[in-house]
């Protein structure tokens, strides 16, 4: 029954993620007394964000991962017109259906993404300058995120159409029908990446999530980040404990 629980919070996650957030019953915020460490003690429901064994975000440490035999990540992304919001958390972008992640024979559909300053997944201890997380369902509401670490070096086409068209107002989608956004321009090159379970970044921090991290990041010019810096200077959740979790690496 908790399991049931915690796969409909993550649907309602998948379909709104951080955006959920700004509409929940206690405000939650990356700092003082609404911040991280506080977060389960705002909500019951946010019980998770403290208690919880798997949680995300983990620092991957390269000496310690587990070889195996992962299968390749097949990405199918299409253009999408343009529906962003700034939901007090972070810029998000809803995908329209035709986007899917496959891997081997699993499928998952990319509902949106969203992104974090500076990167929430750290290798090595080392952070990026953001990330960008792509946030995917199956078909039986189980959520696959991929992280995408940006560093800087080149302008990201499709970073350049999301901040081109940003709401000046929070908790307000905006749908740009005569706009398309690729969300294949998110991604490197190199599709090489470590995996783990863990759970929602953000509250409720709902667990049993398929973390898929790329081991090469994309770009984004400094220009890129300044922009969304301007709105959110840190809104990364600090590591959490690996807990005996193995992650595996192909």
């Amino acid at each position: 029954m908790q399991r049931d629980i915690a796969i409909v919070l993550g649907l309602i996650v998948a379909a709104s993620a951080t955006a959920f957030a700004g509409t929940a019953s206690h405000h939650w915020s990356y700092a003082g007394e609404s911040g991280p460490s506080h977060w389960a003690e705002l909500d019951s429901g946010f019980a998770a964000c403290g208690s919880g064994k798997a949680q995300s975000p983990i620092d991957i440490r390269t000496q310690h991962l587990h070889g195996q035999g992962l299968p390749p990540l097949v990405f199918d992304y299409r253009p999408s017109p343009l529906h962003v919001i700034d939901n007090g958390h972070s810029i998000q972008v809803d995908v329209d259906p035709g986007s899917e992640l496959r891997i081997a024979s699993e499928t998952y559909k990319l509902v949106q993404f969203h992104f974090h300053h500076p990167s929430e997944e750290r290798i090595d201890g080392k952070a990026a300058q953001m990330d960008v997380h792509l946030v995917h369902r199956d078909s039986e509401g189980r959520l696959a995120v991929v992280a995408v670490l940006l560093e800087i070096g080149d302008e990201n086409q499709a970073l350049d159409v999301v901040w081109d068209h940003l709401p000046k107002d929070k908790d307000r989608k905006t749908d740009f029908e005569d706009v398309r956004v690729d969300p294949a321009a998110l991604l490197p090159t190199n599709r090489g990446y470590f995996t783990y379970t863990g759970s929602l970044t953000t509250p409720p921090c709902s667990e049993g999530v398929r973390w898929i991290v790329l081991k090469s990041p994309s770009t984004l010019s400094k220009a890129e980040i300044a922009t969304f810096a301007a709105r959110y200077p840190n809104d990364a959740r600090p590591v959490q404990k690996l807990n005996g979790r193995q992650v595996l690496t192909n």
